[in-house]
């Protein structure tokens, strides 16, 4: 039995392999080609576009990339289990994969040798999606290498990741997102579509850059000022951000911003300011 792409099933390539998710790794397989396939339209016109694929396992989007028209796929895989399933993808799509046996969180991409435009397009193992995601939100320079990314996560961080002020879901995910990109959920997954099943549903979401962020501010002070706020989501502005400001009161009244307000009743941009506030207030001394 074969498949539109002329090779045989994903779950045959696992079987024959010995594959087994590891629970480790934050591994599920996708195995309807339907839903890859899916995946890969959803993520627009592919021919023109290198793309990145991060934790490809035994290729299930990217067989669906390259049968929708990929021309270079660039596979990065620290899972060595996978790589035989991979290298058959590549002999049947000469040319058109590169498989890079490593660890998305440490690579350079600038050294893989990507040609413009570059794309990021995964299944994201479950346990790394969030760092993964906040690494490329903080790419310098920007407008970043890629043109946009197409990410899935789980449900509840793909919520977090679109949500609006003034709601249980909003956090410091949602305003570095939101401040660097546009960011919408693209569809769901039910659990029932991997293997083995995960205990919650999944989404895809799209990022597309925004060429000029505003207000500007530096990336890595923006995830320190977000990250104190809502660490402690139940305090007080005065009291969160005693950690990175001395004055923090006294900050936040020159800003115009409540000091006994809560992190989630801010916008994207009063973060942006607090964050250049404490940057102009570091090198004045």
């Amino acid at each position: 039995m074969t498949t539109p792409d002329g090779m045989p099933p994903l779950r045959d390539v696992i079987r024959a392999c010995g594959l087994t998710a590891k629970k480790s790794l934050g591994q599920n397989f996708l195995l309807d080609l339907n839903l890859t396939r899916r995946i890969a339209r959803a993520a627009g016109t592919l021919e023109d576009v290198t793309i990145v694929e991060i934790g490809p396992g035994p290729g299930g989007l990217t067989r669906a990339l390259l049968l929708e028209g990929a021309n270079r796929v660039v596979a990065i895989e620290r899972d060595e289990r996978c790589l035989a399933a991979l290298h058959d993808i590549a002999a049947h799509y000469p040319g058109r994969l590169d498989i890079v046996a490593d660890d998305a969180r440490k690579i350079n991409y600038e050294a893989l040798g990507l040609t413009a435009p570059s794309r990021i397009i995964a299944n994201l193992p479950y346990s790394v999606g969030t760092p993964l995601l906040i690494g490329w939100l903080k790419t310098e320079p920007w407008p970043p290498w890629f043109d946009r990314l197409v990410l899935m996560f789980q449900r509840e961080v793909a919520e977090r990741i679109i949500a609006r002020p003034r709601t249980k879901a909003y956090g410091r995910l949602s305003v570095l997102s939101q401040w660097r990109t546009e960011p919408r959920i693209l569809f769901n997954l039910p659990a029932g579509a991997f293997t083995p099943k995960p205990k919650v549903d999944s989404a895809i979401v799209e990022f597309v850059p925004r060429e000029k962020p505003e207000p500007p501010c530096d990336a890595t002070q923006l995830e320190k000022v977000t990250a104190a706020a809502f660490g402690q989501r139940r305090k007080m502005l005065r009291a969160s951000l005693r950690q990175i400001a001395p004055e923090p009161e006294a900050l936040l009244r020159s800003l115009d911003l409540d000091p006994k307000a809560r992190a989630e009743e801010l916008q994207v941009g009063d973060f942006c300011r607090i964050a250049n506030a404490l940057s102009d207030a570091r090198e004045a001394h």
